[in-house]
């Protein structure tokens, strides 16, 4: 896909926090590496790689002499599933003390995601054999469990993000609600409408909270998997304001556009509905930028 430059101007510096880069159980389309690379063509600043299954801050350091004469930077973090032990405070020490910069809690283990996807629904099938068991922050009496708190005190130590993961609204409010005792600053939620199920007023609270409300080009690019109308998304940004939300692409799936195709799809038509382009640019560049502690 051949970018506008006047499109690739306002997408310049843009940092992505949610790339499905492999190596992955899930079949991908390209590694960190090459994903980083190709970002070239919008002027990728950075980009955080996403597991399911395991620490992405050690594939990052493993392919550091490839990341040589790529101009992005990429980081790792870590997501709470069941292939991680869950919620394991030594993987999580690991992760942030080797440079990763995100702990989702649990995604493909939580009780919500189980309940949307029992038979892996439109997540592909893994490459090998896994298993996988629910994992949960609360016990029997909803109170969050002492490693979840473990996990926090590492996450504000390291000045890391916390990301909702996959997780019941109400579970996610309970952990903001921790993280903000903690004086924890940085917290986002990812695709809030997709498997997750939080409303705009549920989100409200979670900004209330410090949360920043992350949206994906893969549910609005129109040659996606989801194939949402930018109209949706608009409303969405609006409603909360592009002073807490930020655009990610939630690619690199094997079967998926490349993030940056996406990228321009799914920018173009917001500035075509209107968009002024310092929002987007507020969106894609200076908010993660934040989260990440890039210009700390």
């Amino acid at each position: 896909m051949k970018p506008s430059p006047a499109l690739v101007s306002v997408l310049d510096g843009l940092v992505d926090m949610h790339v499905h880069s492999g190596p992955s159980p899930f079949p991908r389309r390209f590694d960190h590496v090459e994903a980083a690379r190709d970002g070239a063509r919008i002027g990728l600043r950075a980009m955080v790689a996403k597991s399911h299954h395991h620490n992405t801050q050690m594939d990052i350091l493993a392919m550091r002499g490839r990341f040589a004469d790529v101009a992005a930077t990429a980081y790792g973090g870590i997501a709470l599933n069941s292939t991680v032990g869950g919620l394991n405070v030594h993987a999580v020490r690991m992760c942030l003390r080797m440079g990763g910069r995100i702990v989702w809690f649990p995604t493909i283990s939580s009780g919500r995601h189980l309940e949307c996807h029992p038979e892996d629904g439109s997540f592909p099938t893994t490459t090998v054999p896994l298993t996988l068991e629910r994992i949960d922050i609360v016990d029997e009496h909803g109170a969050l469990k002492p490693e979840v708190g473990e996990i926090l005190d590492e996450i504000k130590e390291q000045e890391a993000v916390v990301n909702g993961g996959h997780m019941y609204p109400e579970y996610i409010r309970t952990l903001f609600q921790a993280a903000k005792e903690r004086g924890i600053r940085r917290m986002a939620v990812s695709h809030p409408d997709f498997v997750i199920g939080a409303d705009p007023d549920l989100c409200r609270e979670l900004v209330g909270l410090g949360a920043y409300i992350e949206h994906e080009c893969a549910m609005y690019d129109p040659e996606g998997p989801e194939r949402w109308d930018p109209r949706q998304l608009l409303r969405w940004i609006e409603t909360i304001g592009p002073e807490h939300t930020v655009l990610a692409s939630d690619l690199g799936q094997a079967a998926n556009p490349k993030p940056v195709d996406a990228w321009l799809r799914v920018a173009g038509a917001l500035l075509d509905l209107g968009l002024p382009e310092k929002d987007l640019r507020r969106m894609v560049r200076d908010n993660p930028s934040y989260l990440l502690g890039l210009d700390d």
